[in-house]
């Protein structure tokens, strides 16, 4: 009768230890699957912050009257590499989405700027980009929103409090990105 009772107890500590392993590793994948969907967002916005240099290059040939305009992109790139956090970040690309919509508006006042080649290659490559980093910030803000709900149901939040994981940030958009874009025709 003892070994029954100790073969039983064996059964349900080996159960309990097993059932820990498998809520640990789930909640390992959603936390990596985060990390790799943020990297991924990472590489479209190297690639888009590379594309900028150039793309403000051709532009101050033609746009002489919109300095300010192209003074600001410059900025908010260099904001944007520079943010240290995933709200930060949101902000900061938030801006620099806003104003490159803002010159690609104002471009069209500009005939020569929009006939040239090497503008019009380099629009599509950022518009291009702009498309593909929106997807990927959906496809990160899936993962963080399956990661946080797991971490706060039962019985996962126990697993998660003893191995001190916390709620990750959604990447938002911040409020004032969510005003229209200033548009202003003046003409050269």
């Amino acid at each position: 009768m003892g070994l029954v009772i100790l073969a039983i107890i064996a059964f349900l500590a080996i159960a309990i230890v097993m059932y820990f392993v498998t809520i640990y590793n789930g909640l390992i994948v959603l936390s990596r699957n985060i990390d790799k969907s943020w990297s991924n967002i990472d590489v479209l916005l190297k690639q888009r912050h590379d594309e900028i240099p150039k793309l403000v290059k051709v532009c101050e040939g033609y746009m002489q009257f919109e300095r300010q305009t192209l003074e600001k992109i410059t900025l908010a790139r260099t904001a944007c590499m520079n943010a240290g956090s995933v709200a930060a970040s949101a902000k900061a690309e938030g801006e620099l989405s806003g104003l490159l919509k803002n010159l690609f508006a104002v471009a069209e006042n500009y005939p020569d700027l929009k006939a040239n080649a090497n503008f019009t290659q380099l629009q599509n490559r950022v518009s291009y980009l702009e498309s593909q980093i929106a997807d990927r910030r959906e496809l990160f803000n899936e993962s963080t929103n399956a990661y946080n709900i797991r971490i706060a149901q039962i019985p996962d939040v126990f697993v998660a409090n003893m191995l001190a994981m916390k709620p990750r940030d959604l990447f938002q958009v911040a409020e004032s990105d969510r005003q229209d874009v200033t548009i202003d025709f003046k003409m050269p």
